[in-house]
């Protein structure tokens, strides 16, 4: 059974304008999960969308610079999009599970194992999708993953997976020359410069850390794509070898 780690983001899940969960997409992109569950595949979903998902929980216009107010927005937007996925997800039959990771989950040795036997044991228990995101609502920056392509790099590589799906706004990684997506990516070192600035103002992250996750993927022998998450129905595609995506090979 094939291990597919999926990292969807918050430019994904919420809406740009006001930073709420989109509903719609939220559908998308459960119903493409769930399909690719049934086909035999083994998936642990990473999801961003919480941070964002409690700013407009809390009335707020931005993403809030200081890291109390993050994480007040966390805590809030953590129960709904846990409440979102586990109403969509019961429609297939699928339960869900949530962990809340922080950087020492993955650099104790002890630690780690726990979090690595408690994955195996849902995924032997068949028609749970466990959802990970990192505990925002008390990480602070010793203790943090860094972002959620980073946090799905280290699931994958803890899990020994056999892909890392990383899904965000775009079709893959933009080639600067052509600004056509580069389909197929054999060396990681060559591509580092392609990454673009622009972000949403209720993500943290980009295409630079995007291409750092990907690297560390990479480089632990796990091949990786990216893939536009508002376009999930292609996941089954991509998963398969095929597909819309940028696709970084391992050496």
């Amino acid at each position: 059974m094939k291990k597919i780690i999926i990292k969807v983001g918050t430019g994904v899940l919420t809406r740009e304008s006001d930073g709420q969960l989109d509903g719609a997409s939220l559908v998308k992109l459960v119903t493409a999960i769930a399909d690719i569950s049934d086909q035999g595949y083994q998936v642990v979903l990473v999801s961003s969308g919480a941070v964002g998902a409690g700013i407009s929980g809390l009335g707020l216009k931005e993403y809030p610079a200081d890291v109390p107010t993050r994480q007040a927005c966390a805590a809030v937007g953590q129960t709904r999009l846990m409440h979102a996925y586990e109403n969509l997800f019961r429609n297939f039959g699928v339960s869900v599970a949530q962990l809340l990771l922080t950087a020492d989950d993955f650099n104790d040795a002890e630690r780690s194992s726990r979090v690595r036997d408690t994955l195996a044991k849902l995924s032997e228990m068949g028609n749970i999708i466990p959802i990970i995101n990192e505990n925002d609502s008390v990480a602070v920056e010793e203790i943090s993953v860094g972002d959620n392509d980073m946090l799905s790099s280290r699931v994958a590589t803890l899990l020994d997976a056999d892909m890392l799906v990383l899904m965000s706004t775009i079709d893959g990684l933009i080639s600067p020359e052509t600004n056509e997506v580069v389909r197929e990516i054999e060396d990681i070192e060559a591509v580092l410069n392609y990454a673009r600035a622009d972000r949403g103002k209720f993500s943290i992250g980009g295409m630079a850390t995007k291409l750092q996750a990907v690297k560390r993927t990479v480089d632990a022998g796990i091949e990786t794509v990216i893939m536009n998450g508002t376009r999930p129905d292609r996941l089954a595609a991509v998963v398969a070898g095929d597909g819309v995506c940028s696709r970084f090979k391992t050496q």
